[in-house]
């Protein structure tokens, strides 16, 4: 059995159990680049499956012991050089994220190295690929702007911008593909699709932001493209931690009717890689698409041959759907689905047929 699952998984040390859990469950899986026996296990067990390696294109990390790195550039390689630092001569420590510590994106010689060591590690690994965090928009980290020698986040963005395309260049040469995590793409146009030219895309805020603040449906619908690649779209929705949150299927049903069950899916707490996060509808396969998405205002369902799934983006309370479900469909405890179902604001129902 596998579904459309995919294992955000650079937490605590992975046990056996977890890589017979993700072998069985799950299309892709995201790990520390030091976790090459559970890559190269995973990748024996399930060839098809896509396993990558973390990355972080932005930061370097004081804490890593090594000889890997979650950074394309360690610590002790950036030395004085690729720091970035304040206009007062500080270095730049992560807000929320002590030990992280900004890098000089703008530089070509800090990227030059990054994508050298990568590609490098990466040549004979069994990782197919990397997953590269931190592709940023806008300042999460504290960085208050200017630095001495950036003045906005728009040379941070076009720094990013040349280290994506001469990574995802340089570990396509070897084999290899690049997913990185693209934030805020609804925010300029064409950013996902150039982005993800390398082998897919990371979307880590899909939907909304945390368990309680989802996205208004104009912002959420200028986000539905990237199910649709280029790639491996690898699309994760924020819950509390807890896989029976309805935010776990209200995002999987926005995956079903938008990518037709391309590229993987995720529902985690914030910053919670640590688990196999799981429902049964995961393993599912709701096979062809039979329509295009049929939409209704903010509403949106489509159907499939085994099955069909359907999600109400409206967020105000009293804007309820009722709408009618295609004969013959059954719900995760395997009983029958009447002709009609009514869907909360942010609520979204995956069914399959009998």
């Amino acid at each position: 059995m596998s579904g459309v699952g995919a294992w955000i998984r650079y937490g605590d040390p992975i046990s056996a159990a977890q890589i017979d859990f993700a072998a069985e469950h799950y299309r892709a899986a995201i790990l520390q680049p030091w976790e090459l026996e559970a890559a190269a296990e995973l990748k024996e067990r399930r060839p098809d499956m896509t396993v990558l390696c973390y990355k972080c294109l932005s930061s370097t990390r004081s804490y890593e012991p090594g000889p890997l790195y979650s950074s394309g550039v360690s610590y002790a390689e950036a030395d004085q050089e690729w720091f970035a630092r304040r206009t007062t001569g500080e270095r730049v420590e992560w807000e929320r994220y002590p030990g992280h510590w900004q890098m000089t994106v703008w530089s070509s010689d800090y990227r030059a190295r990054w994508v050298d060591n990568v590609t490098a590690e990466l040549t004979d690994s069994p990782f197919d690929g990397v997953m590269a965090d931190n592709d940023v928009f806008d300042d999460y980290y504290g960085l208050n702007l200017p630095l001495r020698e950036a003045g906005s986040m728009a040379e941070l963005r076009e720094g990013l911008d040349a280290l994506v395309h001469a990574a995802g260049g340089a570990l396509n040469e070897v084999g290899k593909v690049l997913v990185p995590n693209i934030a805020e793409s609804r925010r300029q146009p064409g950013r996902w699709d150039a982005h993800a030219s390398y082998g897919g895309g990371f979307e880590e805020v899909w939907l909304g932001y945390s368990p309680t603040d989802l996205f208004d449906p104009d912002t959420t619908e200028a986000q539905l493209p990237q199910a649709t690649g280029p790639g491996l779209s690898i699309l994760r929705v924020p819950t509390d931690g807890n896989d029976d949150h309805p935010n776990f299927r209200y995002g999987l049903a926005a995956f079903w009717i938008f990518g037709a069950g391309r590229g993987a899916y995720s529902a985690t707490g914030h910053d919670d890689y640590n688990h196999t996060q799981h429902v049964a509808e995961l393993d599912w396969d709701l096979g062809a698409p039979l329509q295009d998405p049929v939409r209704r205002g903010h509403t949106w369902s489509r159907e499939f041959t085994g099955g069909w799934a359907a999600v109400n983006f409206n967020r105000d309370g009293r804007r309820r759907r009722r709408l009618k479900v295609p004969p013959g469909m059954i719900d995760a405890h395997g009983d029958p689905v009447g002709s009609h179902l009514v869907l909360a604001p942010h609520r979204g129902q995956v069914l399959r047929r009998a």
